[in-house]
């Protein structure tokens, strides 16, 4: 398993951090198996493309919330690094 569960949209309400707001977080290496998907669906060409941090941020974002850690964004990031075969991830964690 890659990761700790796949969700269908948040659980947590809403936080209205903005891009800059989410740039000053710093980020930390989180399990990908501790993480919990906010997203049953991925795009297959963004997971393919050379390029799908271009325009975002490098790191995935994370909300961390009652006790669990919520992936919001950067599922095509984490499972990339799961196809290398990696175990972690670095990404920024919102404590909610």
């Amino acid at each position: 398993m890659i990761f700790k569960a796949v969700r269908d949209g948040r659980p947590y309400p809403e936080h209205g951090l903005t891009l800059k707001q989410w740039s000053e977080i710093p980020p930390r290496p989180v399990r990908l198996d501790q993480l919990i998907t906010t997203k049953r669906e991925l795009a297959l060409d963004k997971l393919l493309a050379e390029d799908s941090t271009f325009y975002g941020d490098l790191f995935p974002h994370v909300v961390q919330w009652e006790g669990a850690l919520y992936l919001e964004d950067g599922l095509h990031r984490a499972l990339r690094a799961a196809l290398q075969q990696r175990t972690s991830i670095h990404a920024r964690v919102l404590q909610a």
